[in-house]
């Protein structure tokens, strides 16, 4: 095989993957690795680097054993979980914790936030980004930091040596706005130190290359480019095969995560209702608490597994469960303070888990609703990302409950959205 290859390294939840696709999309090779301690509210970023660099030092042998050369790579791109963030000195070494994206109870900062915000700002709530940095202010006591980094701008950093850089998606939740492409006044006010905020350019912009150190281990060429990452969620989305205005991506992670595609921005905040650009359009859409993560606080895989071969898609269970893992919610309602529900638990293990599947199935419809009562569209056709698509069971729960145009995703590995961002933004390859 001859030709340019595309690389994208996505940070998830329970570890960094990564793809790489040649000019076509097809995706050549991949690698994963398992982040060494389970990614709670608060982190460390070091962690995060660690592992996405075995994860590169994996993915670039790979290549090898396949006859390809990493110098081949033309460009990467990288993905993070939306909203994880943590403080960097000028040599991109962490000044603070890493707090992640389900990090919560910001409240003093929150109520700063709140007082001089726009109304339906996605940057208000306890549990917001905005709320997040500013958290992150308080723990910098002796003053170290210099630049603010989103999980996906910190290991671009690492890579290039080049801290201060974010994408406008990243950057969204923090405060950005992608219209007036500018940091919003108000932020002063709310208490942010401005100087530490990135310099923000769109999704897919060329930026540098990976620096000597990192060309001699991972064997990148001189001339392999950055480009701007995304989050993981918008990553999914690429990686689907939705292209289309009204086509959806539901991905069933650890959290539930919907993105619908359209032509106009929506934002309100008192639903956790918030859009990215995506090219010429527009990805709305919201972070559901709900999720897999639930399931497994009470069933192993095997279990799952095993307990859903019992269960009778067809038949409601009359359970009218809210499946949370903690209390608090993002959306399609925002509420901080919203207690799971579930109870009463039937006896019956096949009968709970039915229940909770349900329970998800209607988070998922309300979603959708939402998005339709302020004007999205109505999907056309709702791709299934994540762990959960491969449950035919949950499938089938939601195509009764929530719309029977429920399609499985080409692909629902965020890494290979990540490449077909590096491959798209090459101008090689029309994505959307």
């Amino acid at each position: 095989m001859s030709g340019p290859l595309y690389l994208g390294l996505d940070l998830g939840t329970s570890g960094v993957r990564s793809s790489v696709v040649d000019e076509t999309g097809l995706e050549v090779s991949s690698a994963q690795i398992r982040f060494t301690a389970p990614s709670g509210p608060v982190s460390d970023a070091d962690i995060w680097w660690d592992t996405a660099s075995a994860c590169l030092d994996a993915q670039m042998q790979a290549l090898r054993d396949k006859g390809l050369s990493p110098g081949a790579i033309a460009s990467m791109a990288i993905d993070g979980t939306s909203g994880s963030m943590v403080l960097v000195d000028e040599q991109v070494r962490p000044v603070t914790p890493a707090l992640m994206y389900h990090s919560a109870g910001f409240d003093a900062e929150a109520a700063a936030i709140a007082r001089v915000a726009e109304p339906r700002s996605i940057t208000r709530g306890s549990n917001s980004a905005l709320a997040r940095l500013l958290r992150l202010q308080s723990l910098d006591a002796d003053r170290r930091a210099r630049f603010l980094c989103h999980q996906a701008d910190f290991i671009m950093a690492k890579l290039s040596g080049e801290p201060g850089i974010s994408d406008d998606n990243n950057s969204l939740k923090t405060g950005f706005d992608p219209e007036a492409n500018g940091w919003p006044d108000w932020l002063t006010d709310a208490g942010v130190n401005l100087s530490l905020l990135p310099r923000v350019v769109r999704v897919g912009t060329a930026l540098a290359g990976a620096n000597a150190s990192n060309q001699t281990r991972f064997g990148f060429s001189s001339s392999m480019i950055i480009r701007a990452g995304t989050t993981d969620s918008i990553a999914a989305f690429l990686a689907s095969g939705a292209n289309e205005i009204g086509d959806a991506v539901t991905s069933l992670g650890t959290t539930l995560v919907i993105k619908l595609l359209s032509r106009h921005r929506i934002d309100d905040q008192s639903r956790g209702l918030y859009s990215h650009r995506i090219g010429d359009r527009w990805l709305v859409g919201g972070a559901s608490n709900s999720g897999g993560g639930v399931l497994l606080d009470f069933f192993t895989v095997t279990e799952l597994e095993s307990l859903s071969s019992r269960i009778n898609p067809a038949k409601e269970t009359g359970l009218d469960y809210y499946p949370l893992p903690r209390p608090g919610e993002r959306f399609p309602v925002n509420d901080p303070g919203l207690m799971p529900r579930l109870v009463p638990r039937p006896a019956d293990d096949a009968l709970f888990l039915q229940g909770l599947l349900e329970g998800m199935a209607r988070i998922e419809a309300s979603a959708y609703r939402a998005l339709a009562d302020l004007g999205a569209p109505t999907p056309n056709r709702i791709y299934t990302a994540g762990g959960g698509s491969r449950n035919p069971v949950w499938t089938a729960i939601r195509r009764r409950v929530v719309s029977p145009r429920i399609f499985e995703a080409q692909s629902s590995d965020a890494a290979y959205g990540a490449a077909l961002l590096s491959l798209s933004a090459s101008g090689e390859f029309p994505l959307v």
